[in-house]
């Protein structure tokens, strides 16, 4: 009688397909972390980054590059004697953001710089030529109110507000800045901090007055 024949054909070894689904996983979680990073708030960052050492007893001074950045220019309009209701320094999710109101920049209706503001522009210039932030970016933006204007020179706010950030972007390039750093964008009225009208349609003159302003930002 013939003898059975026994399959001897070795079984497949599939805990490699283990390994490969791990390795995806990760590279996918690698993935999703990267975009969740794309737009880090910076400062809270710092500020986590801060408590973490704090909590873990390190003898290292947690570096916080923002908050030394909003401290020396908080120094810096200190000594410049600049009304505290003209200027506003705060953070954003990128870096610092400085507002300044156009009454302590420019005269009405005019993009020429106030010498107050020339100094301060001079003391910014200087900050932002020390590591590390010279490798900052700065941003100035100008805004105006509702009100129209209608000049030679500016026959609209677009024009004036657009004028007066490139009136500052100019003298910080003056001052030392590098070009390729800067950008200066003008938006008219149409990004206001506050409503120029109430309900009924009447100005109101408070919110006007704070909404023509001039916003420095610096970012890494």
């Amino acid at each position: 009688m013939a003898r059975k024949r026994q399959n001897t054909a070795p079984e497949e070894d599939e805990s490699w397909m283990t390994t490969y689904a791990d390795a995806i996983t990760l590279l996918m979680a690698f993935f999703v972390m990267l975009v969740s990073f794309s737009k880090v708030d910076i400062p809270r960052f710092e500020e986590a980054m801060a408590g973490i050492k704090k909590e873990l007893g390190t003898d290292e001074a947690p570096k916080r590059p923002m908050f030394n950045l909003a401290q020396n220019l908080n120094s810096i309009l200190e000594e410049v004697q600049i009304d505290q209701e003209e200027v506003q320094t705060g953070f954003d999710e990128a870096g610092v953001v400085i507002e300044f109101s156009n009454r302590s920049f420019f005269r009405p209706g005019s993009a020429e710089l106030l010498p107050t503001a020339q100094k301060i522009l001079v003391e910014i210039s200087y900050q932002l030529a020390q590591p590390p932030y010279d490798l900052y970016y700065v941003d100035v933006e100008g805004h105006t109110d509702d009100a129209p204007i209608n000049t030679p020179r500016f026959p609209s706010n677009w024009e004036l507000s657009t004028a007066r950030a490139t009136g500052v972007v100019r003298y910080l390039i003056t001052s030392g800045t590098e070009p390729v750093r800067m950008k200066a964008s003008g938006y008219a009225d149409v990004k206001p901090k506050y409503p120029n009208r109430d309900l009924f349609g009447e100005v109101i003159p408070g919110n006007r007055e704070k909404n023509r302003r001039i916003s420095i930002r610096l970012h890494p």
